[in-house]
């Protein structure tokens, strides 16, 4: 009998709803009778990422995050490992006295890893993405979609292979960096190299419960599931897995 694939999936921070993502990527983790995973809410089990074949996260604004964990994930990815990256998973929040939010330009070792880091978005709303790379695999057939999600604008670092992007020219409500006046593209889906090994980063998947912007506010007037109800987000979340599986295999 074949060994099973170890993956491991790291779900948990702030301001989103981890009980549904993670229920939502075990599911499809369980499409794959060789997989096996392990889960967590941040990176401090670095034997137990190390033990993985690949990694999974879905994070935002992880509370404590050490020089040692960055230093271990890039060197998790460098040796020839690959990492599904979600949604808030470049994301560090700072809130100011007046409300607003200033990401600072700090953990630049994950930063680098990523390829990118969460700067701000404008409030959720409807916009169109585009296929941007038709030939690549983790995208191809993939039409012009809608989704209601956070439309992510970043700074990126290094060597990165957009697939899916939209655009975007306007105000990010509550960011300190509150102009965008460029209508350049904004990536949503993309690669990033590091060393033997790669990051593929989908910004999509926001969601929200009702008590997922505590401290901020004791109860949210909805809940948000935004991408994870498109049909779409779940065939890249699929194709993600998929590449995931396959570097295992040639590792």
């Amino acid at each position: 009998m074949s060994e099973p694939v170890n993956a491991y999936l790291v779900c948990g921070g702030r301001w989103h709803d981890f009980d549904f993502a993670r229920v939502e990527l075990l599911k499809l983790l369980g499409e794959h009778e060789s997989v096996r995973t392990r889960v967590a809410e941040d990176f401090r089990d670095l034997e137990a990422l190390e033990a993985s074949d690949f990694l999974v996260t879905y994070t935002c604004d992880l509370e404590g995050m050490t020089p040692e964990q960055e230093k271990a994930l890039a060197s998790y990815v460098g040796a020839g490992r690959r990492w599904l990256a979600l949604h808030g998973t470049n994301s560090v929040m700072e809130f100011l006295e007046d409300g607003r939010v200033a990401p600072p330009r700090t953990h630049r070792t994950l930063m680098e890893t990523l390829g990118s880091r969460f700067i701000a978005h404008p409030p959720i709303a409807p916009y169109k993405v585009e296929n941007v790379n038709p030939d690549h695999p983790l995208v191809a057939g993939i039409e012009p979609f809608e989704v209601d999600d956070e439309l992510y604008l970043c700074e990126y670092y290094g060597e990165v292979e957009a697939l899916l992007a939209t655009r975007f020219a306007g105000q990010a409500v509550g960011f300190v960096d509150l102009d965008w006046a460029d209508d350049e593209p904004r990536l949503v889906m993309y690669l990033h190299p590091v060393e033997k090994g790669q990051v593929l980063y989908l910004t999509l998947g926001h969601c929200r419960g009702r008590y997922d912007m505590r401290p901020l506010m004791d109860v949210y007037p909805r809940i948000e599931r935004g991408s994870w109800e498109s049909p779409v987000f779940s065939e890249l979340l699929r194709r993600g897995l998929g590449w995931c599986l396959e570097g295992a295999a040639s590792r």
